[in-house]
């Protein structure tokens, strides 16, 4: 019996794709899964970043709080859910991407708003810590965290934090862009679904005509 707990190992411990054979490839194409995308892996950690962030310089009572929340949830969570929709519609996948884009941009104006808003100064391009942040690339939260409470840092503890929300949203929502235009690409080279739909069947078809006539 084959399922999610009992299916057959790869040899590193995880289960086999259960769609592996070549006639779910042909019907549902490729993919190599959410998780793999680079969009996401920004998308996900800034998420966390944003929850911490909210947590300590934001009450709940404040609506910024509930705000910057949902938006980090939206961009990471859409980003996933087009991925996992893409076998089976192209025009979904498309969809819930741009609104992981839409929501990763919003982000990126609430963190600048909240340095505005605390009188804290939002760090330009041609500053070193503007490049010291965009050059980070945290893979972890607590990577992030070591870089925003790293001690004999210029700027106020808060300043850091709320200005690398800013980068990571915006770089977030830049590979977003990116993972869009590759969709579109993608869409013009290969169609959607129902296309795919039709050339396995007639595939198969002619497959069966050339096997009864002996070919």
């Amino acid at each position: 019996m084959e399922n999610g707990q009992n299916g057959h190992n790869r040899g590193d411990g995880r289960p086999e794709r259960a769609l592996r054979s070549e006639a779910a490839g042909r019907v549902y194409g490729t993919n190599s899964g959410y998780r793999n995308l680079k969009a996401y892996q920004v998308a996900e950690l800034l998420h966390d970043c944003t929850c911490r962030f909210c947590e300590r310089y934001l009450p709940l009572s404040d609506r910024h709080h509930d705000q910057m929340v949902q938006s980090a949830r939206s961009g990471y969570q859409n980003l996933a859910e087009g991925s996992e929709d893409s076998a089976t519609s192209k025009k979904l996948e498309m969809n819930l991407t741009n609104v992981g884009r839409s929501s990763l941009g919003e982000l990126e104006k609430d963190f600048v708003k909240h340095l505005k808003r605390r009188g804290l100064r939002k760090w330009e391009q041609e500053e070193p810590g503007f490049g010291e942040a965009r050059a980070l690339r945290p893979k972890t939260l607590e990577a992030a965290a070591a870089w925003v409470n790293r001690r004999g840092a210029p700027e106020p503890v808060e300043a850091r934090a709320a200005n690398l929300g800013a980068i990571l949203a915006a770089q977030a929502h830049w590979l977003s862009e990116r993972l869009m235009d590759r969709q579109a690409r993608d869409f013009e080279a290969g169609g959607g679904f129902s296309e795919r739909l039709y050339q396995a069947r007639m595939a198969a078809r002619v497959s069966g005509q050339n096997r009864q006539n002996g070919g």
